[in-house]
């Protein structure tokens, strides 16, 4: 599903597809304000001249610093060398559900079968240090549901994501990368990555040499979540990287799926309070299926779509905006519709202020259309 004023699909010239990596590298530019870039100066090009105004305007005291062309081209080069695939926002390939997500990734490098991406998915993620029989439990569901056409998608760690995996090597599986192609994790799922590229694919949004640091994973769980149409967790404790899964996914509008475990087991503590905050009870993959059925017929909404577009005619610039705006925001995360009713200020100017304020290093995004000061 595209936006009602937005082109079909289409193919980037090397040229757009070079600038939109630049853009996407450069100094605070994030998912959230690359599309909003984008929108406003209609190409890559025009938004990366415009960056060190808009950010001078933000507050940021030095030239804000762009990826240069020689950057962009070295990165395309190594990735050309690790046998990548780049893909864009927009263009054909690019998975449809994850386009429609807020801050949706803006390029993806993917390894393995492409059109995998094409087919719909269900994520399964569990804990790392799992419990033989969630594992055969996972197995089981897997199963189940590539029986029925499911790309499997997961995170490549350790104990249910690799029993995902490895249950769906046959009929195609999907694997999001925490890091760059350069730099799997963990180290010892190498050859788990290789048999997956040979009838699925791995996906990253980062540079192919980047390194996975405990910020990317949650980064790396967005994409997990909004690949698919719906999130399977099999034994996660309170505190676990599943549980920011199920966060996203419910952020997206996704179905969460929750297989009960023992109460005894502090792995299933997290899956328990989700069936009982209202997910999906799941013994099988039956139970998956059955809620899923209606869902797949639903074309995908797109966060973007509520958001205002920054006309030319909003984007006036005074001072007294920039006030207004900043005095409206916080440490604590609040919505942008907030922010917008608490000025009373256009919403084109309110949207251009924010991004300023995010290319002077000053607010950070949050899920669900809000944002803080830094």
């Amino acid at each position: 599903m595209t936006r009602k004023d937005e082109p079909p699909a289409s193919r980037l010239d090397d040229a757009e597809r070079r600038d939109r990596l630049r853009l996407a590298r450069s100094e605070n530019v994030g998912p959230a304000t690359f599309h909003t870039l984008l929108d406003r100066y209609g190409s890559a090009a025009a938004a990366l001249e415009a960056l060190p105004a808009l950010s001078a305007r933000g507050g940021l005291k030095r030239p804000i610093r762009i990826c240069t062309l020689a950057d962009a081209e070295a990165e395309l080069a190594r990735a050309a060398r690790l046998g990548l695939r780049l893909i864009a926002s927009g263009e054909p390939g690019f998975p449809s559900l994850l386009a429609h997500i807020d801050a949706a990734p803006p390029l993806l490098y993917v390894a393995g079968q492409q059109d995998v991406l094409a087919r719909p998915m269900v994520a399964v993620v569990g804990a790392r240090n799992c419990s033989a029989a969630g594992r055969r439990l996972t197995e089981r569901i897997v199963t189940g549901l590539a029986e029925a056409g499911f790309v499997i998608v997961s995170g490549l760690a350790r104990g249910i994501d690799a029993a995902a995996h490895r249950a769906s090597l046959a009929t195609g599986t999907v694997a999001v990368l925490a890091g760059g192609h350069g730099h799997l994790y963990p180290e010892e799922h190498g050859d788990l990555a290789r048999e997956i590229a040979r009838t699925g694919a791995l996906v990253s949004e980062l540079p192919p040499d980047w390194e996975p640091r405990a910020r990317d994973f949650p980064r790396r769980n967005r994409i997990i979540a909004g690949l698919a149409h719906g999130v399977v967790i099999l034994e996660a404790a309170m505190r676990s990287g599943s549980l920011i899964t199920a966060r996203r996914a419910l952020e997206q509008g996704r179905e969460i799926f929750a297989v009960p475990g023992s109460p005894l087991d502090p792995r299933s503590d997290g899956t328990n309070r989700l069936i009982r905050q209202g997910a999906v009870l799941t013994r099988s993959a039956d139970d998956v299926l059955e809620a899923l059925e209606p869902v797949i017929r639903r074309p995908p909404s797109d966060p973007r779509a509520e958001e205002p577009r920054l006309e030319v005619a909003d984007f006036v610039d005074p001072d007294d905006a920039r006030g207004l705006v900043t005095q409206a925001l916080g440490t604590s995360p609040v919505e942008i519709d907030e922010v917008m009713r608490h000025t009373g200020l256009p919403a084109g100017t309110v949207m251009q202020v924010l991004v300023e304020l995010e290319l002077a290093g000053q607010l950070e995004r949050h899920p669900g259309q809000r944002v803080s000061l830094v």
